[in-house]
């Protein structure tokens, strides 16, 4: 009547319609209210009349729950009062409002928990959702842009930066090291994005990636992402990790020329054998050192500046190009020629330069592998009397 007058008058909310299922419990724990309830006054009666006769009220209140509430001790609570031990049943009516009350505290923090859980995940997908457009050719709206940052609260930068990692498994420790990384797969490889405020300075993230190597795409406009996503992927096949050299990362604005000359090998294979043919019917020895001197010519200007990068008597770069001007003919005076004859040659030694840093690293994995398991086998070769 109380809860009714004040629902009525205002002063607290309307109670919440109980489950049938509730109802059904109330009903069925009516009867054992009841019965408890005269339970307790049979004990307490009986404890008096034991006191009274000297007979002990703990074994007669025993008895009395055996006999009434079929052997059932997890009611009984025993407490000490002038010195008589008295057994009193626990009231099933709080026991059970308590049980109720620890229920609603636990599913409201398994609620809170199970939304967290649920608010992490759709900001992760809206992060996916963010890098997939970002890297799609596709041109994204700002608005849509926009909106997908502010769900994955990333703020858009002016432009950003790529980043991919020497192993799958670095790309979460280098986003847990860069301060608002946005992750997600590119051509089959997990990268990272870098906002790029700075191009000019990247000295902050040199410092951040020191000790990793890394392959770090050029700076690009937000609509460009994917465009230095591409070529830090190229940089990064190019330039392995070599053992025994100093770990850091490598960026795309230091190799701008040799990702340019190298973005398609077989054009640049069709480059060098239309420009060089006519050293074609050359030894292989002679062949390496007329195109060693003709680069150098070509990059220095004259033969005293090619005697110098080649360490050779400048006589002897005279000698070298009277032979290549029999070769190329008067090609050498023009200009066009000459440029395509250095891009030429170039591609062909960052080619070179390329199979060799492979094969090194591929050897050098061999010797590791070789250097970890040879001591073993000789250890059991030893141990087995062999």
């Amino acid at each position: 009547m109380e809860e009714a007058l004040l629902t009525v008058l205002g002063y607290q909310e309307q109670p919440r319609e109980q489950a049938p299922d509730e109802h059904d419990e109330q009903a069925e724990s009516e009867d054992e209210i009841e019965n408890q309830v005269e339970v307790e006054n049979k004990f307490e009666s009986k404890a008096r009349r034991g006191t009274a006769s000297g007979i002990d009220p703990g074994l007669a209140a025993r008895e009395e729950c055996e006999v009434t509430h079929e052997g059932r001790h997890e009611g009984l609570r025993e407490a000490r009062a002038d010195g008589v031990r008295e057994v009193r049943p626990v009231g099933l009516r709080e026991a059970r409002l308590e049980a109720r009350r620890e229920a609603r505290r636990e599913g409201r923090l398994e609620g809170r928990h199970e939304g967290r859980l649920e608010g992490v995940r759709e900001c992760d997908q809206a992060r996916q959702d963010l890098f997939k457009t970002l890297t799609d050719d596709r041109a994204a709206s700002e608005m849509s842009l926009s909106e997908l940052a502010e769900a994955a609260g990333w703020p858009l930068p002016p432009a950003v930066r790529a980043i991919v990692p020497a192993t799958p498994g670095e790309t979460q420790q280098l986003a847990a090291v860069l301060d608002h990384a946005l992750v997600g797969m590119f051509a089959g490889r997990p990268c990272l994005l870098v906002p790029s405020s700075d191009p000019d300075n990247r000295a902050p993230l040199e410092h951040l990636l020191r000790g990793r190597f890394a392959a770090v795409g050029h700076a690009v406009p937000l609509r460009d992402t994917a465009s230095s996503l591409r070529w830090a992927l190229r940089l990064s096949a190019l330039t392995p990790a070599r053992p025994g050299v100093e770990v850091r990362p490598v960026f795309v604005d230091d190799h701008l020329s040799t990702l340019l000359l190298l973005q398609d090998e077989p054009l640049a294979h069709a480059l060098a054998a239309r420009w060089l043919r006519p050293l074609a019917d050359l030894t292989p020895r002679q062949s390496e050192r007329l195109e060693v001197t003709l680069l150098a010519w070509l990059e220095g200007g004259g033969a005293p500046e090619a005697a110098k990068a080649l360490s050779v008597h400048p006589q002897t770069v005279r000698y070298r190009m009277r032979q290549l001007e029999k070769l190329f003919g008067t090609g050498l005076r023009d200009p066009r020629t000459r440029f395509e004859l250095e891009m030429a040659l170039r591609s062909r030694r960052l080619m070179a330069q390329v199979r060799r840093q492979h094969s090194r690293v591929g050897r050098r994995a061999a010797r590791v592998i070789q250097a970890d398991f040879t001591p073993l086998v000789g250890r059991m070769a030893r141990v087995n009397g062999l």
